[in-house]
């Protein structure tokens, strides 16, 4: 049971501890999007403000709760913090993993924080060489893999490929894609494109045995030109942060417009759009590589992303994806 189990920092996050509380029970609940039993949680955080909070909402539906006397803040160094705060939340959640307490850790915290926890502490897979941290969009009704979204600002070739490893893995695993397409996000299609990463990565690609339809331009992640867009830590996390400000600015301007044309119905008409848009609605990124599974939250988020991110955790744990990232690296090394 140990192995199945999910450390949630209570602590981490802007709205923290109350929506991270609050999230805990809606993953537990007959209402969330991926429900998981009470006894898989385990809150980690300051024990009596998770005990008081839990008692202000309604009582303690059967989490075990683990002390972490600190808390890494948003804006601290993530290197310094996790040196000078070896009892942090983060890095508690993260120890629990490494101790086999529990199989995944999630936060809505530091990112740099919990990244830097998960490579120091538990490690990386067999054969991967850097984790990534993995985005799953749902913007045109069919899920779209992002990778790297800023785990590694500075990539080889090599580590763009197996983010397209590990992407499709996942894309097949929790999303349920047979033969997921892998495109290489550039600044054109034609193979010769690109900056010398580019054009070094683009036949390893071929050469990978992934489902490798060349480059995309970032207009082709709305047209279903690829299930896994890989790309550099920098510019993904550029991308995935213009995507969620973009289409929740569009999103108002639209409702506005129609409201301020006397559209009663708009708000209504257009709920649907917003959770396709919303990114409370996948809850947060997988970092994929590492021993164990680990989910990153928003900083920002409400209820509603932090059940989502726990239910994320639950699935990709639940579907062996890092049993299956292993199986495929080695076959890729046989094969190469």
């Amino acid at each position: 049971m140990a192995a199945l189990r999910i450390a949630l920092d209570v602590m981490g996050g802007d709205h923290a501890p109350d929506a991270t509380l609050k999230g805990a029970l809606l993953s537990v609940s007959a209402e969330a999007k991926h429900r998981i039993e009470p006894s898989r949680l385990l809150l980690v955080g300051d024990k009596a403000a998770i005990e008081q909070g839990l008692a202000a909402l309604g009582g303690n539906p059967g989490f075990e709760i683990v002390h972490a006397s600190q808390v890494i803040a948003m804006a601290e160094s993530p290197a310094s913090a996790l040196r000078s705060k070896p009892d942090s939340s983060i890095a508690v959640s993260i120890a629990l993993v490494k101790k086999g307490l529990a199989g995944a850790a999630v936060s809505m915290g530091n990112t740099g924080a919990m990244v830097g926890a998960a490579t120091l502490m538990l490690g990386t897979l067999e054969g991967v060489k850097r984790p990534g941290i993995a985005v799953a969009v749902n913007l045109t009704g069919k899920p779209v893999t992002l990778l790297d979204m800023g785990a590694n600002t500075a990539p080889k070739a090599q580590h763009l490929v197996q983010y397209g490893l590990m992407g499709s893995v996942y894309a097949r695993a929790c999303l349920g894609l047979a033969e997921p397409r892998v495109g290489l996000l550039n600044i054109g299609e034609e193979e010769g494109k690109g900056t010398e990463l580019h054009k070094e990565a683009y036949p390893l690609f071929k050469a990978s045995g992934l489902n490798f339809v060349g480059n995309i331009e970032g207009h082709d992640i709305f047209r279903q030109s690829a299930d896994v867009v890989v790309t550099d830590g920098f510019t993904g996390n550029v991308v995935l942060k213009l995507l969620e400000g973009f289409s929740q600015f569009m999103l108002q301007l639209v409702l506005g417009e129609l409201k301020a044309h006397g559209a009663s119905w708009a708000g209504e008409a257009l709920a649907h759009v917003k959770k396709r848009v919303d990114y409370a609605e996948y809850g947060g990124a997988l970092l994929l590589g590492v021993q164990g599974t680990v989910v990153i939250g928003h900083g920002r988020s409400d209820a509603t992303a932090v059940s989502n991110a726990i239910g994320q955790g639950a699935r990709a744990m639940d579907a062996q994806v890092n049993e299956h990232i292993v199986t495929g690296l080695s076959r890729a090394g046989a094969q190469a």
